[in-house]
């Protein structure tokens, strides 16, 4: 591959990895994540 085109597999893949952050982050998936975890926490055998 020619450095043009490792640019663009870069830019691609860091506009990935910031998408992928701004959707892990949202308060939604924060509170979803956290309730999940808390009843995982909480679960009586």
């Amino acid at each position: 591959m020619s450095t043009a085109e490792y640019a663009v597999g870069t830019v691609a893949a860091a506009a990935f990895a910031a998408l992928l952050y701004a959707i892990l982050t949202s308060d939604s998936i924060v509170s979803g994540l956290t309730s999940l975890v808390q009843r995982a926490l909480t679960v009586s055998f």
